[in-house]
């Protein structure tokens, strides 16, 4: 599984058990606090004795509403990495992977680990260059493919980025 075609040391990777439940369930927890267009969505999976955050917003393409992403950022349980994590929508092209701009700038490709039933995931570790362009960023555009030349931008806003990475646990 190769990172991003860009720097920034986005690295995929497959964190099987950073969480054990996908970010489309974790809409069913509380929300704790809300910081700009970003919730921070708490829930105590089975099998767990503490309960889990993670920070998140649902967006959906403006020219295409069918197509709609979850993006996720959580801390692992070990506390030691923080996982941007991506679900797409079925049907997407997984060999292009996820493309991310950030305020107009092209940040790189990340790919995709696994699909369910409920879309494909992409994840990569949030390391410093990246959390600091998303922390400063006004918006963002994460990229999916239906062919290889059709590319569907759905924007993602950041503000409020910085503050709730801030107060997640």
């Amino acid at each position: 599984m190769q990172g991003l075609s860009k720097p920034l040391g986005w690295v995929a990777v497959a964190f099987a058990t950073a969480l054990s439940q996908p970010a489309a369930a974790q809409q069913t927890g509380t929300v704790k606090s809300t910081h700009g267009a970003w919730a921070i969505v708490c829930d105590t999976p089975a099998g767990a004795s503490t309960e889990q955050c993670a920070m998140m917003q649902n967006v959906v393409a403006e020219d295409r509403t069918e197509i709609g992403l979850s993006v996720v950022v959580l801390r692992t349980a070990d506390n030691k990495a923080e996982i941007l994590r991506v679900l797409a929508p079925l049907g997407v092209l997984l060999p292009n992977g996820l493309g991310l701009n950030v305020d107009g700038k092209d940040i790189g490709r990340a790919y995709f680990v696994r699909c369910f039933q409920d879309g494909c995931y992409a994840e990569v570790i949030l390391e410093k260059p990246l959390l600091d362009t998303l922390k400063a960023g006004v918006s963002a555009t994460f990229i999916v493919f239906q062919t290889p030349e059709e590319g569907i931008g759905i924007p993602v806003d950041l503000r409020g980025f910085a503050e709730g990475f801030a107060a997640l646990p």
